[in-house]
């Protein structure tokens, strides 16, 4: 995620492929690879390897701020699925906790090839969606068509599909737990920098979050935000951001189409 990182920063990195809209397929990517994934296998090995495109692929939001060595997509769903573990208990009491570990696990699976679309790269939500849905797809039957007789697929599959749909309580959850992430990553590479850098724009995602028991999570990361900018004698950047900004991230950070917010 850091401005200015390439790929022999990062080996297998890959910054997403801009097209027009409609012109980009999975085969976009696949057709630049030199180890091609085997597909139509009964075998998940072609699958796994795939994964590995997920631990080095970079987060794109931060490229903008000049941070090197940023994490990973992989880094960014392995935090996620720890934090769901970690659910309060009276809400925990309502969801299905392995079911929201899964969908922390799965949720930005096809960024393996579509790379990480942020709210400024012009590419919009309906277009996003359309590459992400065909990525699952090749994923899904392509690659684990014949492992269990694709039902491994078909589960992989419908788990993504609930989180994108936002209707589920565990994906509601799920995706306040994506902010909630966002947020602590916000404050440590704003600590990392010492003061110097100033990402204040994120923390506008805290007022995305639904749920009152991750509301709280973020008014505690918010909190030691602003004590550690005292600390260094500087005022941040507080959450607001411009009318067209906000409609990007509007749009982007919208908790699925069940709803109406797609």
């Amino acid at each position: 995620m850091a401005p200015g990182i390439s790929a022999a920063d990062s080996p297998g990195f890959d910054a997403p492929i801009q097209l027009p809209d409609g012109e980009w397929t999975p085969a976009t990517v696949l057709d630049t690879l030199p180890h091609p994934f085997k597909s139509d296998t009964a075998t998940p090995v072609p699958f796994f390897h795939l994964l590995e495109r997920l631990k080095t692929t970079k987060r794109e939001g931060w490229r903008r701020f000049n941070i090197s060595h940023g994490e990973s997509i992989a880094d960014h769903m392995y935090r996620m699925s720890i934090i769901t573990m970690l659910c309060p208990a009276a809400l925990a009491a309502k969801l299905d906790l392995a079911r929201c570990t899964q969908m922390a696990l799965i949720h930005d699976m096809a960024e393996s090839l579509v790379g990480d679309i942020t709210p400024v790269d012009g590419v919009n939500k309906p277009e996003k969606s359309r590459r992400e849905s065909e990525s699952m797809d090749y994923i899904s039957r392509g690659l684990l068509g014949k492992v269990e007789s694709g039902a491994a697929g078909e589960r992989i599959k419908a788990v993504w599909q609930e989180y994108e749909d936002g209707v589920s309580m565990e994906s509601k959850f799920v995706h306040d737990v994506d902010k909630i992430e966002l947020l602590l990553q916000m404050v440590e590479y704003e600590r990392a920098n010492g003061g110097q850098l100033d990402l204040g724009e994120f923390s506008w995602v805290a007022k995305r979050i639904v749920m009152p028991e991750v509301k709280a999570w973020a008014d505690e990361v918010l909190a030691e935000r602003a004590e550690f900018w005292k600390g260094v004698g500087k005022t941040p950047t507080a959450s607001e951001i411009s009318d067209e900004k906000k409609r990007q991230q509007d749009q982007y950070y919208s908790n699925g189409q069940g709803n109406g917010e797609a």
